[in-house]
């Protein structure tokens, strides 16, 4: 049971410039994870395990990658009750991202706009955070318990990195990252680096994820382990290219008789370009991706036509506009074998995640 109510923090908070907030909070977390303060905001996880690409999920609440870019704060944030946390995007050489300021709240939609674009401290110090987590450390000494937090690391490109070389730097990210994920997440579907969202179109897509797969073949030897790999992608997609997107993942995410091979996975989905939802609002017309309440409904379709696509077995976990439980069971329902939240957590605070689990246990039986 946490000891501060967020709705005591929340108007601080929100108080505050949005993008000073962020920082703030995950200074917080950074500086209270390993201490008694972390009670301040922890829970005891729901237990409610699922199977998915050949993981033992704990519970199938998520934390999205973005709160926490750069791997600062991965067991405060794991303290919340979360059966994993992703964290990331992060690129190959660190970069500031997109000029102040580049966050922004629509209250009256509980929504958030943001054009942050990547800003990150590199690989190397993200692999560095990564190494230093009580999680990770944990590993295999028994300390984590029996079906432990899984961590997600979210992998992107330069912004500076023409397109044409796009592949050079996931694949540099991929070598990077792969010993210490338990699930990669290649991040093609940012609104806020120029032509990423280009490489869902097919041929790309199909290049990208072949350039992938073979390079993880070497990876799994070199390590001895085999880390799946999770595709996020936009909400901003129509069925024909939602179609694309499916055919290409099951190319490299089932095997010669169609059965899934626990390589590939889809998270769907990231924000939205739309306005359709905030017009009128204050901040409705910056440039950048717009998350919670409005992208419920259109990422919930994509997760249907996905599962329409993909069949029963393949792995997807659904992303964007879960400000409530019931979102979340809806998310559920519309095909996801699990979920991420990452604007409800702002709106809602941490008291989301459990209420979350235990409605998706009570309504979504497995």
């Amino acid at each position: 049971m946490a000891l501060l109510p967020y709705a005591l923090a929340r108007p601080f908070l929100f108080g505050l410039d949005p993008e000073a907030a962020h920082e703030l909070t995950i200074a917080s977390l950074t500086h209270t994870q390993g201490s008694a303060l972390r009670w301040a905001y922890a829970s005891r996880p729901v237990s409610d395990p699922i199977t998915l690409a050949g993981l033992r999920f704990p519970n199938r609440v998520g934390l999205a990658a973005g709160l926490d870019k750069n791997a600062r704060c991965i067991d405060g944030l794991g303290a919340m009750g979360f059966g994993f946390v992703e964290v990331g995007t992060v690129t190959p050489l660190a970069q500031p991202g997109n000029p102040k300021p580049r966050l922004f709240r629509l209250p009256e939609a509980k929504a958030l706009i943001n054009r942050l674009g990547f800003n990150n401290d590199g690989l190397q110090s993200f692999i560095t955070n990564v190494k230093q987590s009580a999680l990770y450390q944990g590993r295999g000494t028994g300390c984590c318990g029996p079906n432990p937090m899984l961590l997600g690391l979210n992998i992107g490109k330069n912004a500076v990195t023409p397109i044409e070389r796009a592949t050079d730097d996931y694949l540099t990210c991929l070598d990077g990252v792969y010993p210490y994920a338990d699930y990669v997440t290649v991040n093609i579907s940012s609104p806020n680096t120029k032509n990423l969202r280009s490489l869902q179109s097919d041929e790309a897509l199909d290049a990208l994820l072949g350039a992938i797969s073979e390079r993880r073949e070497q990876l799994a030897q070199q390590h001895g382990k085999h880390i799946p790999i999770f595709l996020k992608i936009a909400p901003d997609l129509d069925a024909d290219q939602v179609s694309v997107i499916a055919q290409t993942l099951k190319r490299y995410g089932t095997n010669g008789s169609g059965q899934v091979n626990n390589a590939w996975g889809v998270i769907a989905t990231n924000t939205t370009l739309s306005r359709d939802a905030v017009k009128g609002l204050a901040h409705a017309e910056e440039t950048g991706g717009l998350s919670g309440a409005p992208v419920l409904a259109k990422s919930n379709q994509v997760v249907s036509q996905l599962r329409a696509a993909l069949g029963k077995s393949f792995p997807i976990i659904g992303a964007g506009g879960i400000m409530s439980a019931e979102d979340a069971v809806s998310k559920i329902k519309a095909g996801a074998d699990a979920v991420q939240i990452y604007t409800g957590l702002i709106y809602s605070g941490p008291g989301l995640v459990k209420e979350a689990a235990a409605l998706i246990k009570t309504r979504c039986a497995s």
